[in-house]
C-alpha cells in the first residue's frame, strides 16, 4: 500500500472515529481524545522542526549554486522573472478568488471557538500576528531582520528568506573555491533537511490520523464538508487558472496555435497528473521542446531542468488557498497586511519546495507561521492533498511548458 493511501485511509478512519465519538461524554472517549492530541502535535511540532534548516538551505544553494548571470545568459534571467511574474499572478488569484469561495464553506461558531481553544492550548497563538497586523511601513521594515538568529527563533521566516536570498548573493562575490566550500556544506543541511521530511512523511499516516479524530469530533460533518469544500476549490482555481492565463499565455506570447499547444502538453500532463511529480514528467517535457514544438536548443539543455526544479506555478494557488482555508477553519481574520505577506512568502517558498509527495504542503508552514495561524492545519491538509497535488502539478508542467515557448520567441530572435 502506497504512502498516499495510507494518508487517505488514516484521514477516513480519523474522520469516521472523531464522528462517533462527536458529544460523547464517556470516559473511554475522553481518554482516547487525551492520548491522540498530544500524537498529533508531536508530529506537527516535528514537521515544523524541519521547516527552517530546510528552506533556508534551499534558497541558499538555489541563489548561490545557480550559474552567474554571464554563465545563464540573458535565458536565465528572463526565466526567472517570468517565473515570479507567473507565480505573483498564481498568488493574488488564488487569495483573490479562493476568499470568497472560501466564503461559501460554513462552520458552526461553536465549533470554530472549540479549535481555537485546542490551538491555544496545544502552544499557538491563534490570529496573534493576524490581530495586530502591522502598517505597511512595519511591514517593509520587518523584511530585514536585525538578528537573523532570533528570526529563526520567533519562527519570523520571511525575513529569514529575505535573509537567505541575500545571502546565497553575496556567496556569488566571493571566490569560486571559497564559494563552492560553503556551498557544499549547506546542500549538506539541505540534504539531511530532506532526509527528515521523508522520514516525518512516512509517519503521516500516524499524524493525520490523530489530528483527524478530534477535528472530526469538535465540527462533526462541517470537517467533512470543509475538506471537500477545499479540494473541489483548489482543483478547480488550477483547472482555471491553466485554461485562462497558461494555454492564452502561450499561444499569444510565444506564438504557439492554441490546439498545437494543448496537444503538445498532454503526454507531460498526463504524466504529471497520475504521477504527482514535476520531476517525473521531466522526460516528456524535453521530448516535446525537442520533437514535437521544435524549440532552440537552449530551452531544453537550460530552462527546461531549471523551471522543472524552481517553477510550480500551481503552489502559487494550491499554498495560498491552503493558508486561506486553514484561517478560516480556525476563524482567524486576515488583514491586508498579512495576505499581503501571505502572498510574497508563498512567491518565495514555492522555489524551495522539496521534490517529495505533500512538499508544498510542508513548505507551507512559515506561511502559516507568519500570518500567526495555526500549523496543526497542515496535517489535515497532507491528508486530503492527493487530489489537489494532481492538479496542482498538472499546472506546474503547463507553466514550465507555456514558459519554454514563450522564452523561445527571444531566443530564436537572437539566431
Amino acid at each position: 500500500m502506497s504512502l498516499t493511501t495510507k494518508v487517505l485511509l488514516a484521514l477516513v478512519l480519523g474522520g469516521a472515529l472523531g464522528l462517533a465519538l462527536a458529544g460523547a461524554t464517556s470516559p473511554g472517549a475522553a481518554t482516547t481524545l487525551a492520548v491522540l492530541q498530544p500524537v498529533g502535535t508531536l508530529f506537527v511540532n516535528a514537521i515544523r522542526m524541519t521547516v527552517i534548516p530546510l528552506v533556508m538551505a534551499s534558497l541558499v544553494v538555489g541563489v548561490a549554486a545557480a550559474p552567474d548571470a554571464k554563465s545563464v545568459g540573458r535565458l536565465g534571467a528572463r526565466a526567472l522573472l517570468l517565473f515570479v511574474l507567473v507565480l505573483s499572478l498564481a498568488a493574488a488569484v488564488g487569495i483573490l478568488a479562493g476568499a470568497p469561495l472560501l466564503s461559501l464553506l460554513s462552520f458552526d461558531p461553536a465549533s470554530i471557538e472549540a479549535l481555537r481553544a485546542s490551538a491555544a492550548s496545544g502552544g499557538t497563538a491563534v490570529g496573534e500576528q493576524a490581530r495586530a497586523a502591522p502598517t505597511a511601513g512595519q511591514w517593509l521594515v520587518s523584511l530585514v531582520p536585525s538578528n537573523p538568529v532570533k528570526a529563526a527563533v520567533d519562527g519570523a521566516m520571511l525575513p529569514l528568506i529575505v535573509f537567505s536570498i541575500v545571502f546565497g548573493l553575496a556567496l556569488l562575490r566571493i571566490d569560486a573555491d571559497r564559494r563552492a566550500a560553503v556551498v557544499r556544506v549547506v546542500e549538506g543541511i539541505a540534504d539531511a533537511s530532506l532526509v527528515l521530511v521523508r522520514a516525518i512523511l512516512d509517519l503521516a499516516p500516524v499524524g493525520v490520523f490523530a489530528l483527524a479524530v478530534p477535528l472530526a469530533a469538535t465540527m462533526g460533518l462541517d470537517a467533512l464538508r470543509a475538506i471537500g469544500g477545499y479540494i473541489v476549490i483548489v482543483s478547480s482555481l488550477c483547472v482555471v487558472f491553466a485554461a485562462a492565463v497558461l494555454y492564452p499565455a502561450a499561444a499569444m506570447l510565444g506564438r504557439v496555435p492554441l490546439g498545437r499547444f494543448a496537444r503538445a502538453a498532454l503526454p507531460a500532463q498526463s504524466i504529471a497528473f497520475s504521477s504527482r511529480s514535476s520531476l517525473a514528467a521531466l522526460p516528456a517535457l524535453l521530448e516535446t521542446v525537442r520533437d514535437t514544438l521544435r524549440l532552440p536548443p537552449t530551452i531544453g539543455a537550460v530552462l527546461i531542468p531549471l523551471s522543472a526544479t524552481l517553477f510550480r506555478t500551481g503552489a502559487g494557488i494550491g499554498q495560498t488557498v491552503g493558508v486561506l482555508f486553514v484561517a478560516r477553519l480556525y476563524g482567524v481574520d486576515l488583514g491586508v497586511a498579512a495576505l499581503l505577506g501571505i502572498a510574497v512568502t508563498s512567491v518565495i517558498t514555492s522555489f524551495s519546495v522539496p521534490g517529495v509527495p505533500g512538499g508544498s504542503i510542508i513548505v507551507m508552514v512559515p506561511i502559516l507561521s507568519g500570518a500567526g495561524i495555526p500549523v496543526e492545519g497542515v496535517a489535515l491538509l497532507l491528508g486530503a492533498d492527493t487530489i489537489p497535488d494532481m492538479f496542482r502539478t498538472t499546472t506546474n508542467v503547463t507553466g514550465t511548458l507555456a514558459a519554454s515557448v514563450i522564452l523561445a520567441r527571444g531566443e530564436e530572435a537572437r539566431h
